[in-house]
């Protein structure tokens, strides 16, 4: 009886470490298509360093003055509300999902007005603040 329970184990362990031989064999075989791309791109492009080729390039424009500029940051402000507010509406679909499940209906929808009275909280909070002005 012994044996056989060795021989189990063993078998489940041989076939748990197989599955993982299959993604670190495609992990490697990625890591070698990235490496080849960059060689042969190495290789096989021209090298022809001219002053022009060298010089800053801002969409066709010769650069002047220095590389630092201001930037206001309300510019991002905005950028990550749009993200706090995109992110949070994807988790709309997995709940709906959920809402439509026997049994879940009642709980869900609670647990949902919750959500959105949170993100209401947080877009009245930053409509108070004056993040959502355009000056």
């Amino acid at each position: 009886m012994r044996e056989r329970t060795v021989d189990v184990a063993e078998q489940f362990a041989a076939d748990y470490f197989q599955s993982y031989s299959v993604v670190g064999l495609l992990a490697v075989v990625g890591v070698l298509f990235v490496a080849v791309a960059f060689g042969a791109g190495r290789l096989l492009r021209p090298v022809v360093p001219t002053p022009e080729k060298l010089l800053t390039y801002e969409c066709g424009v010769d650069p002047v003055g220095e590389g630092w500029a201001h930037t206001q940051v309300r510019y991002y402000v905005y950028a990550f509300l749009y993200v706090i507010f995109a992110v949070d509406s994807i988790f709309l679909f997995p709940w709906a999902t959920v809402f439509a499940a026997p049994g879940y209906g009642a709980a869900t929808l609670v647990e949902m007005f919750i959500f959105l009275g949170f993100l209401a909280v947080g877009l009245l909070y930053a409509y108070k603040k004056g993040v959502l002005t355009w000056t």
